[in-house]
Parts: structure tokens; sequence; C-alpha cells
């Protein structure tokens, strides 16, 4: 039987500073350095535009991070979306960290099961409050909240309408202004 090594997020840095991860589309996750999928045409303008709506919707009140890593204890994903606690300038010598993020959006077709599953216990463990994934191939989003033992307790799939961030509970999110 083989043991995998984990690597700690300060290792993944000295690789990235190194030069040793140059020009490969990877991420640190649960402590395994993981090559990120190829984003499709779709993936890529749902998630950019879905960023825009959200910067507009948040404007002044939250930095919405595009593509861009978050620092977790065992893992350094890179989120289609994270909407993070300003200012922007807090994040100049370092990635938000659990206690900067409202809540991350992860643009899912080929990467579904990863963003459910694997994605949705990392994200739980570092007690990130809330979890969207845009399931490109229903049109729906599911929304996870209230992270408890490593796991959300709460899950609603919305077609339809709007969603209310729970940090933000006067913001209603169009449902199919993000999924368009």
């Amino acid at each position: 039987m083989k043991t995998l090594a984990k690597w700690s997020v300060d290792d993944y840095h000295r690789m990235i500073q190194a030069g040793i991860l140059r020009d490969r589309r990877v991420e640190l996750l649960a402590g395994e350095i993981v090559e990120m999928s190829p984003e499709t045409p779709i993936h890529y303008s749902t998630a950019k535009r879905g960023a825009k709506y959200l910067e507009e919707l948040l404007l002044g009140r939250a930095d919405v991070r595009f593509n861009g890593p978050i620092t977790l204890s065992n893992s350094e994903p890179e989120p289609d979306i994270a909407i993070v606690r300003l200012p922007e300038s807090a994040y100049n010598n370092r990635h938000p960290r659990p206690e900067d993020i409202f809540w991350i959006v992860e643009v899912a077709k080929t990467s579904l099961k990863k963003d459910l599953e694997l994605k949705a216990a990392i994200y739980a463990n570092a007690n990130i409050q809330e979890y969207w994934v845009l399931n490109l191939s229903s049109k729906q989003i599911i929304v996870f909240r209230y992270p408890q033992n490593g796991q959300y307790t709460s899950e609603e799939t919305i077609g339809e309408g709007a969603v209310i961030p729970l940090a933000f509970s006067d913001v209603q999110v169009s449902v199919e202004r993000l999924l368009v």
C-alpha cells in the first residue's frame, strides 16, 4: 500500500517561489498538489460574468476575487469566485484566509464531483460559512451553509429566483443572472 506525502501550505509556497510549479495549473487540496481541470469557455465566461455581477451588488461592501487563491490550513485552492472582507490592500502580502471569507463560489461542469465532495469538505473544515456551486449542466445553484465537524449541515438546490447570502441579508443574488 502506498502512502502519499502530504504537503503543507508553506511547502507549497516554497515550491511556487522556487519555480517548481511554473507553467502548471495546480492547487493544493487537503495536502495534495492537484492538477486543475481545464476551463471550458462556458465555465470561464460564467465565472467572469458572475464575479462582475457580484461586484456590482457588493460595491464598497466586499472584495470579489476572480480565480485567485485562498489560504486554508492544509489547502490553497483557487475558487472561481471568493467574496472577502475589505480592504483589498489586506491581500497585498497574503491571500485571504477563512476569517476573511464571506462565501465561495465554484462553477462546475466537468469538476462537479470534485466541487461537491472534496472542495465542500475542505471549505467546511475551514469553517467557511457559505459555499455555492453553480452547476452548469442542470442550471442550478447548490448552496451549502453552516459547517459543522467538517461538513455542511444545510444543502439547498435552487433553480430560479434569488439567493440571499448569509453575510448580506439585504442582498438578493439572482440565480438566473449567475447562470446566464
